[in-house]
């Protein structure tokens, strides 16, 4: 199978980070990035795929600035055969513009499947797959949590509220990959070492300004500090009297 997973460089959830001096993007010193969680999963599973084929291959994608190289060869090590990296110095806001440049790349190849995480965790905006069906004329499934693959054709299930939705889907086809699809392997030192020799091209892209635009970053406020009410019985009468001075406040 050929088979393409999209991936996105993002900070580390474990990571404490910073707005610049801007006020419109954030202090990278001194934070960690890595894979986006969610495209763990895709390039497992695609991955997967390939050795249950038998043969095929895996190329990962990435728009980003030059340090995602870094990110590309954790796929690599993962067991990936190839990367891209789609060099811009800012990633859009706008995810359309992501979209298009990612796109064009993946237009100049055919594939069986293109894979994309649910969504990334920096911007939780869930697009940018649907946008890139869209742009291939592919169709799209999001949120997938469990996959199979018959010849030509395809059944995806994706969690909803109240129970399992279940897609029949035809090859190819763009997807998205929801945490419980599978177990992301970890990198072993053998795939780290083959994976600095493994090909990995750098193509610089220039977004456009796209229709979105980030005004400014602020933290969330600051939460208010608890009150303890007491012990024993008069404590519940009291948090009662509380409840309603604060009620009548707001």
């Amino acid at each position: 199978m050929q088979i393409a997973v999209c991936i996105k460089r993002v900070p580390d959830s474990e990571t404490r980070v910073k707005i610049a001096a801007d006020a419109k993007s954030l202090d990278e010193a001194g934070v960690k990035f890595v894979m986006n969680p969610y495209d763990e999963f895709a390039v497992e599973e695609a991955l997967q795929r390939k050795e249950k084929a038998g043969s095929g291959e895996v190329a990962v994608i990435c728009l980003g600035p030059a340090a995602a190289q870094e990110t590309i060869r954790t796929a690599l090590a993962m067991g990936a055969d190839r990367g891209v990296l789609l060099q811009a110095d800012k990633i859009p806001a706008d995810p359309f513009e992501a979209a298009r440049l990612i796109a064009g790349e993946l237009q100049a190849a055919s594939w069986d499947l293109i894979l994309f995480g649910r969504m990334a965790i920096d911007d939780y905006n869930h697009q940018v797959g649907p946008l890139v069906a869209e742009l291939l004329g592919m169709p799209c499934v999001t949120a997938v949590s469990h996959l199979d693959i018959d010849g030509a054709k395809g059944v995806a299930e994706r969690e909803i509220e109240g129970g399992i939705e279940v897609v029949d889907f035809p090859l190819p086809a763009v997807l998205t990959a929801d945490k419980g699809l599978n177990e992301p392997r970890y990198p072993a030192l053998k795939g780290i070492m083959a994976a600095k020799k493994k090909p990995l091209e750098v193509k610089p892209v220039q977004p456009g300004t796209g229709s979105l635009e980030v005004v400014a970053l602020m933290p969330p406020p600051e939460r208010k500090e608890g009150k303890i009410v007491g012990e024993g019985a008069g404590a519940v009468g009291e948090l009662v009297r509380l409840l309603r001075e604060e009620a009548k406040v707001l």
